[in-house]
């Protein structure tokens, strides 16, 4: 048994995302097509003898208790009786409110870690019904899949083969969207009559990163670009750089291009590049997200 395991956490990219009714909860159902990136937070996880310590070091992200890795460390710890504890350090590298879901990505990765540690005592199936309740996003970062596509609140998963590994330029503007903000901005520029049009997914479809991009956009990007005229900019800039797509991510506020050769997307990195904003070059991930190692 394990006393001490690493896990990298990976950041995605939503290559479609059109969001459909709001659901009597108040959540809306969504269809999205998610895509990892090698981008990744790194996280190490170490038995202690009870509780759960978190330290997270490069980015401020509030009370350890409110975070999804805690959380999740806590629904491990608690269906396996509590036999003992953990201490987790959390290395952010993944921007923080920039659509990239960092954080639904370090739950996942301690659900993994913490069972690890308590030597796959809880069944798969188990860890992703834990990860449905942490969020959204959660499940897809649980599954593993460096593709697939998501209904409901992301929950619902269908795993895609995905086409070889792409170079990937995200960058991500001097400010964050908040969800909730990019809900209302969605909501206030729909005509409450509004009818959405029929979208085929077809296989051939996610045979390459162009086809993908031909499959649609991101709801989020008209209204949101409408309040953050910045932001249109840096997707007008990156469009013309010549990529296979461009998207925002999730809701916001950081913008994702794939290119066809690394090159390409070094020349597009030195077009757009401005001292405000930051600008990370990654690619996309072409098989399953790594199981948690012994360290």
């Amino acid at each position: 048994m394990s006393d001490r395991v690493g896990v990298a956490a990976h950041a995605k990219a939503n290559l479609f995302l059109r969001i459909l009714a709001q659901e009597a909860s108040g959540f809306h159902s969504l269809e999205t097509l998610f895509c990892l990136l090698e981008l990744c937070d790194e996280l190490s996880v170490e038995r202690i003898a009870r509780g759960i310590e978190l330290e997270v070091e490069g980015a401020e992200t509030g009370p350890a208790e409110e975070n999804l890795a805690y959380r999740a460390a806590d629904m491990v710890l608690e269906a396996t009786g509590k036999r003992f504890g953990v201490r987790m350090r959390l290395v952010k590298r993944i921007p923080v409110m920039a659509g990239l879901g960092g954080g639904s990505s370090d739950g996942a990765a301690a659900l993994h870690a913490v069972n690890r540690l308590a030597d796959g005592a809880v069944p798969r199936h188990e860890i992703l019904q834990f990860a449905a309740k942490l969020g959204s996003d959660v499940a897809f970062f649980a599954s593993g899949a460096p593709l697939a596509l998501g209904w409901g609140r992301g929950e619902r998963l269908f795993r895609l083969d995905p086409p070889p590994q792409a170079p990937a330029l995200v960058v991500v503007p001097p400010f964050g969207i908040s969800t909730k903000q990019a809900y209302a901005l969605l909501a206030a520029s729909r005509a409450q009559d509004a009818r959405r049009g029929a979208v085929l997914l077809e296989h051939d479809g996610f045979e390459t990163w162009g086809s993908v991009g031909r499959l649609g956009g991101n709801d989020f990007e008209t209204p949101v670009f409408g309040q953050e005229p910045e932001l249109r900019t840096l997707f007008e800039e990156l469009a013309a750089t010549g990529p296979l797509l461009v998207r925002l991510c999730g809701s916001g506020s950081a913008v994702v291009a794939l290119y066809k050769s690394e090159g390409d997307r070094e020349a597009a990195a030195q077009r757009v590049a401005r001292s405000e904003r930051q600008i990370i070059e990654t690619h996309t991930r072409a098989h399953p997200a790594p199981a948690p190692q012994d360290l």
